[in-house]
């Protein structure tokens, strides 16, 4: 989905894979922090692809590889 994808890459790109807290996770992808927990949060933890921490929500490895990243580093090829 369109916006699993999204939040994804924005706790990757703008957050460097988390933590982060749902409120701002929701001002980044315009979205509300209600609508993120309750809709696409559960498909996400259920997937493997993000972790609910007590300091906020982090992408998985698995995550990473879903998009065809490199954890800490640059995409492959660029360098």
């Amino acid at each position: 989905d369109e916006m699993d994808n999204k939040i994804l890459s924005t706790i990757i790109d703008k957050f460097k894979g988390g933590p982060v807290g749902i409120t701002t996770l929701a001002t980044a992808v315009s979205e509300s922090s209600e609508t993120i927990e309750e809709v696409y949060e559960p498909f996400l933890i259920q997937q493997g692809f993000i972790m609910r921490t007590p300091r906020g929500r982090e992408v998985t490895e698995l995550a990473y590889r879903h998009l065809g990243r490199i954890k800490g580093g640059t995409q492959p090829g660029l360098f």
